[in-house]
C-alpha cells in the first residue's frame, strides 16, 4: 500500500504509526547512531498489535498474565521504545527518548531487561529473542496447565528481522517450537529483503515461510503497511493450533530516500533527509513534538487492559490463600522453607554412609531431593539425560499431552536450549536448568552470556568437566571452559567434590536471584572427601578449610571438583615427610571472592606456599589465589563488568579506563 493511500484510507492508524516513526528518527539523530530504518518500516505492524491484540496494561507492566512482546530484531529498539513511551509506560519518559543510547539512559543501544518495564528481554545478538520466546510460550503452556486458563492465558508475540531468522540458533527454536506445538507463540517476520551489506539475495535463498512450515508451524502472509491486512493475518494466527509466522512485506526506512536500501538500516541522521522523509508523512511539528491528541489516544491503547488485569486479580484474589501464597513465591524467586532441611539430609546421608561416585551422580542425588520440593524447577538436556543426570523421576516429560511435565528433551540444540531456558526464567513462575557436556559450553556461550548480562538465575548443569572423561577424546575435554565461565562477570561457577559439596552447591544456585550459575560435574567417580556433618553450607563461602596441617604448616594445597581428591593424598605423602600441609577446597571462586577479606585470610594465610590443583587451564581467576599477598603489590586497569550505552569517551571515563586512573593506581602500589 503506497503511502499517500495509507494516509487517505486509515488516517487513525497512519498519526498513530506516524508518531512512532517520527520518534524513531529524532532519537537516532540525536544520538548520531542508532538503527531508524525498521522502526520506520514496521511501525504499522507494531501499531496494528498494541492497538488490536496485545494484552498489556502500562500502569501495571509486571502484570503476570500480561501477552509477551518480543523485539528480537533488538537493533530497532527505538521501535519498542517509542511504543513504551507512548503508550504510558512510567519510565519512559520523553527525557529518556532524547537520551538514546546516552550514558545512564534505560534506551540503551539494544532494549535491555531490568533497565525499562515493558523490555522483557534483552536482544541485539540476533536470534537471542525468537530463542528466548520458545522458552516464554513452554512457560505459558506448563503454568496454564498448572494453574488453569483463569491465571495463565496470554500469548507471546516476536518482532523478528532476516538477521535473526539467518542466525542458526533460529532453526533450534523453530523446530522446538513446532514439535511442542507452541500455539501460543506467533512471530512477525520484518520480511523487507535488506541487511546491512545490502539486499538479502547476496547472501541467501532460503525460503523463509517453506523452513517454518517444514519445521510444524502455520505460515500467514500479509502487507506490513496495511492496517487491515495485517489485522487479518495475526487474527488468523492466533486461531492456529500451531505456532504461527506472518510473513509481513514491508519496507525499510519506508518513505525517505533511504528506503529500500542498506542505508535505510542504520542510521539517518542527515538533516534534510529527515525534513523531507516528514514532509512524506505530512507531520508538520517539530522534534520529539506529538501532539496532545494522537498521545492520548497511544495512552488509551496502553490503558485499554485494565479492565482485564482487574479480573485477573479479583480472581487471583478467589483462590485459597495457600495457592495465592505458591503463585506469589514463584514469581518472586523465593524458596520453599523446607529445601534446607532437605538439604542436610543430603549431606548427613552421605558423610554417614559416604560412596565413591562422579558428581554428576552426586548432582542428581540432590536433585532427586530438591525437585520435589522446589516444584517450578523445570530441568532438561541436550539429548545426554543419562549422561548428566539431570531427570528425576517426579519430573515427568513435558510435552504436547502433558504440559505439567517438568522435563524438557531438547534434542541436540545447545544454542536454543540455553535461550529458551532464558525465556523460561525471564517469564518467571519457573526455575529453568538442563545439561550438556561441558565442551559444549562452547555452543550455549551466547545465551550463557545473556543470562549473566540480564542478571537471571538460569543453571546450567556442564558434566564431563575434565579430561577425566577419558576416552571421548580432547575434542570432547573442556580445559579452558571453567576459565571462560568464571571470566564472564555475573555469573557463579561451581566445581563440587563430593555429594555433600554438590548439595550444597545446588542450594546456592536455586537461592540466587540474579545470578546464573554453571555447575561443573565429573564423569569418574571421586572418593567422599567432606567428612565430617556441618549444618552450615561451606559451599556458600566459596572455599573453606578441608583438611588442616598437623605439623607445621608450609603448603597450603588449592583443588576444586574431582582433584579435591588428589589434593587429600598429596596432603598425606606430604604430611608423612613432616611437611605442614593444609587443603583447601575452592568449590566456587566468585564467591570466596565475595567474602571479607579477614576470613579469606584466614583460608589463605601469608606464608605457606600454595600450589592450585585443577585439571584445566591456570587462566580464570587461579593466579589471584595463588599469589595471595604479592598480589597487593600488582593492579589492573580494565573491566570487571558488563558495559553500558554511551559514546566511547563517557564510557572509558565512567569505567575508569583513563590516564589518570593508571597513575593514581601505580601510586597506591607504592
Amino acid at each position: 500500500m503506497e503511502i499517500a493511500t495509507l494516509r487517505d484510507t486509515h488516517p487513525d492508524h497512519w498519526r498513530l504509526a506516524t508518531a512512532i516513526r517520527v520518534l524513531a528518527m529524532d532519537a537516532v539523530a540525536a544520538a548520531n547512531s542508532g538503527h531508524s530504518g525498521m522502526p520506520m518500516g514496521m511501525a504499522d505492524v507494531a501499531t496494528v498489535l498494541f492497538r488490536n491484540h496485545l494484552k498489556f496494561d502500562a500502569s501495571a507492566p509486571d502484570w503476570a498474565d500480561r501477552d509477551r512482546f518480543i523485539l528480537s530484531a533488538g537493533h530497532g529498539s527505538m521501535l519498542i521504545y517509542s511504543l513504551l513511551h507512548l503508550t504510558g509506560y512510567a519510565d519512559m519518559t520523553l527525557e529518556q527518548l532524547k537520551n538514546f543510547r546516552q550514558w545512564g539512559a534505560i534506551t540503551a543501544g539494544h532494549p535491555e531487561y531490568g533497565h525499562a518495564k515493558g523490555v522483557e528481554t534483552t536482544t541485539g545478538p540476533l536470534g537471542q529473542g525468537i530463542a528466548n520466546s520458545v522458552g516464554f510460550a513452554m512457560a505459558e503452556e506448563h503454568l496454564r496447565a498448572r494453574w488453569g486458563a483463569k491465571v495463565q492465558d496470554h500469548y507471546t508475540y516476536v518482532i523478528a528481522g532476516d538477521g535473526c531468522l539467518m542466525e542458526g540458533v533460529s532453526q533450534e527454536a523453530i523446530g522446538l517450537a513446532g514439535r511442542h506445538q507452541l500455539s501460543k507463540l506467533i512471530v512477525l517476520w520484518d520480511n523487507n529483503g535488506i541487511t546491512i551489506d545490502g539486499k538479502v539475495s547476496l547472501s541467501d535463498v532460503t525460503d523463509q515461510k517453506a523452513r517454518f512450515a517444514a519445521s510444524g508451524w502455520d505460515v500467514f502472509e500479509c502487507d506490513g503497511h496495511d492496517p487491515a491486512d495485517i489485522d487479518r493475518a495475526i487474527t488468523e494466527a492466533k486461531a492456529s493450533p500451531r505456532p504461527a509466522m506472518v510473513a509481513c512485506a514491508t519496507h525499510i526506512a519506508v518513505g525517505s530516500s533511504a528506503q529500500d536500501t542498506s542505508k535505510g538500516h542504520g542510521a539517518l541522521t542527515d538533516a534534510q533527509l529527515i525534513a523531507d522523509t516528514r514532509k512524506v508523512y505530512g507531520w508538520e511539528h517539530g522534534a520529539f513534538e506529538i501532539p496532545s491528541d494522537i498521545k492520548a489516544e497511544w495512552e488509551a491503547i496502553g490503558a485499554k487492559g485494565a479492565q482485564e488485569r482487574k479480573d485477573w486479580e479479583a480472581r487471583m484474589v478467589a483462590l485459597a490463600p495457600a495457592k495465592q501464597a505458591e503463585f506469589e513465591r514463584i514469581f518472586a524467586r523465593e524458596l520453599p522453607k523446607r529445601l534446607t532441611a532437605a538439604i542436610r539430609k543430603v549431606k548427613r546421608d552421605a558423610i554417614e554412609t559416604p560412596k565413591k561416585m562422579a558428581t554428576r551422580a552426586a548432582s542428581e542425588v540432590a536433585l532427586k531431593a530438591i525437585n520435589p520440593i522446589v516444584t517450578d524447577t523445570m530441568g532438561g538436556s541436550a539429548d545426554l539425560t543419562g549422561s548428566n543426570n539431570t531427570k528425576t523421576d517426579d519430573l515427568g516429560a513435558f510435552d504436547v499431552a502433558s504440559r505439567k511435565g517438568r522435563y524438557v528433551y531438547w534434542g541436540i540444540r545447545e544454542h536454543g536450549m540455553a535461550s529458551a531456558m532464558n525465556g523460561l526464567a525471564l517469564h518467571g513462575g519457573i526455575r529453568p536448568y538442563s545439561g550438556t557436556f561441558m565442551a559444549f559450553t562452547d555452543y550455549a556461550r551466547p545465551a550463557m552470556r545473556l543470562s549473566a548480562l540480564m542478571g537471571i538465575p538460569v543453571v546450567y548443569v556442564m558434566t564431563h568437566d575434565s579430561i577425566g572423561l577419558g576416552e571421548d577424546g580432547p575434542t570432547h575435554q573442556p580445559v579452558e571452559h571453567l576459565a571462560i565461565s568464571r571470566a564472564t562477570p555475573n555469573t557463579l561457577v561451581f566445581r563440587p567434590a563430593d555429594v555433600v559439596e554438590a548439595a550444597e552447591a545446588w542450594e546456592c544456585a536455586l537461592e540466587q536471584k540474579t545470578t546464573p550459575s554453571v555447575i561443573s560435574l565429573s564423569r569418574q567417580g571421586v572418593a567422599q572427601a567432606r567428612t565430617q556433618n556441618t549444618s552450615k553450607n561451606l559451599v556458600s563461602q566459596g572455599a573453606y578449610v578441608l583438611a588442616e596441617a598437623e605439623a607445621k604448616r608450609r603448603v597450603i594445597l588449592i583443588a576444586t571438583g574431582s582433584e579435591v581428591e588428589i589434593a587429600l593424598k598429596a596432603r598425606e605423602m606430604l604430611e608423612a615427610e613432616g611437611i605442614g600441609t593444609r587443603v583447601v577446597s575452592m568449590p566456587c571462586m566468585e564467591l570466596f571472592a565475595q567474602q571479607d577479606e579477614a576470613y579469606r585470610k584466614r583460608v589463605l594465610p601469608a606464608g605457606p606456599v600454595r600450589v592450585g590443583i585443577e585439571a584445566a587451564v591456570r587462566a580464570g581467576g587461579w593466579d589471584r589465589w595463588l599469589l595471595g599477598e604479592r598480589a597487593k603489590k600488582s593492579d589492573f586497569v580494565g573491566m570487571v563488568s558488563f558495559g553500558a550505552s554511551a559514546p566511547a569517551e563517557t564510557l572509558y571515563e565512567k569505567f575508569g579506563i583513563t590516564a589518570e586512573a593508571t597513575v593514581a593506581k601505580a601510586k597506591a602500589l607504592l
